[in-house]
């Protein structure tokens, strides 16, 4: 007999619940250059939406940037509950909407977390399951003073302070489910889009897989 066209054995997919895949390094590790290119090549995924406090930059659009909001509808939100989390970053406030994240990865959508630690922390208390960190590290310290040293952008001052705050965020390296040393972009990025790829296929987020394993187990054929 003949599979309905809904059946997961014609079209060679399962019914599969979303994943929250964070990213973090410390700054000049090559973070935003890796989620760049996870999300040009991937088109299972999409970047996390945050709401913040701070005004939009040239080019900046609300509602795919982010969804900027005043000081007053940020703790309106926040006494709501309506984060997953939210943290203050230099004088401004930012945080991952509850709803909208939770509403797609019920209908599989996975979404990409470019946040620190802090953040990382607060996802994983609330929707562990549903969690995958990653943590990008320099190949060395040198190497990563080289890279804020080069971007001509930084007075010495502030790149003495970003070299502090980096150690300090490298030191939670252990609270994270992978760490990927960043010594040749290409190969971080093909080591970044394996993890993302086998946590795809974990038994635990294949939604339809009991029914269609029942399915298999049926006598006749």
């Amino acid at each position: 007999m003949a599979q309905p066209a809904s059946s997961p054995a014609l079209t060679g997919t399962l019914s599969r619940r979303g994943l929250m895949f964070i990213m973090s390094s410390p700054s000049g590790a090559g973070k935003t250059t890796i989620s760049r290119m996870l999300l040009e090549r991937d088109g299972h995924i999409c970047l996390s939406i945050s709401v913040t406090t701070r005004k939009p930059r040239p080019g900046e659009v609300d509602g795919k940037d982010y969804y900027f909001v005043d000081q007053a509808e940020f703790d309106r939100m926040v006494e709501n509950e309506e984060f997953l989390e939210w943290a203050p970053v230099f004088g401004h406030c930012y945080g991952t909407p509850k709803a909208h994240v939770k509403a797609g990865l019920k209908e599989g959508q996975d979404y990409l977390f470019d946040i620190d630690w802090q953040g990382t922390q607060q996802l994983y208390q609330k929707l562990e399951r549903d969690v995958v960190r990653v943590f990008l590290l320099p190949p060395s310290i040198s190497a990563l003073r080289q890279r804020l040293t080069g971007r001509g952008t930084d007075s010495a001052e502030v790149i003495a302070g970003r070299m502090e705050r980096a150690r300090s965020e490298i030191s939670h390296w252990d609270g994270y489910d992978y760490v990927v040393v960043n010594d040749d972009i290409d190969r971080c990025f093909e080591q970044v889009r394996k993890i993302l790829e086998a946590e795809r296929l974990r038994r635990a987020r294949q939604t339809g897989l009991i029914g269609f394993v029942r399915e298999l187990m049926q006598p006749g054929d």
